[in-house]
């Protein structure tokens, strides 16, 4: 009789993820330096993973409001970034408030970060006191989406609308 290996396909986890923009600065999470979390002082995009049932479109408006409080005019889809762990649901739009008006609850810090820091793959907190680094998924996608919206090219992009 021959010995045979049952191989559990895990699906990926889902996250949405959004960059948000004011002028020609991101606006960038630091996240919380617990080890228990991805990428730990690290800065990253703001956004969740999806809670059952739910469309990547309400992920990303539900992780906004929970996150800083702040519900965009319009966000539009960006190209999904997946590897063997997660799809990452990206989508886009403009901060049209001052970051001040922004209520950070969740992360150490937030931050508008420009695109030299960005490209450096650090930032300087002014609340951790220090420089801190870029997950490096989060500052590819940001890379890629800068030279696209720069080039005037982001594709067909479709609006993330909410759910009744």
């Amino acid at each position: 009789m021959r010995d045979e290996k049952k191989i559990r396909m895990v699906a990926p986890k889902q996250v949405a993820i959004a960059i948000l923009y004011q002028a020609e600065r991101y606006l960038l999470q630091l996240r919380d330096p617990l080890p228990t979390i991805v990428y730990p002082g690290q800065w990253g995009l703001f956004g969740g993973h999806l809670e059952v049932n739910e469309t990547p479109e309400d992920a990303i408006w539900r992780e906004l409001s929970e996150e800083i409080g702040y519900a965009p005019p319009d966000l539009m889809a960006f190209t999904p970034y997946t590897d063997a762990e997660v799809v990452r649901h990206v989508f886009w739009g403009e901060l049209t408030v001052p970051i001040e008006t922004l209520n950070l609850q969740e992360g150490w810090d937030c931050g508008l970060l420009t695109l030299n820091e960005i490209d450096a793959g650090e930032a300087y907190s002014a609340i951790a006191q220090q420089v801190r680094p870029l997950g490096h998924v989060h500052r590819q996608i940001l890379l890629n989406f800068h030279q696209q919206r720069s080039s005037g090219f982001l594709g067909v992009s479709r609006p993330a609308e909410r759910s009744p």
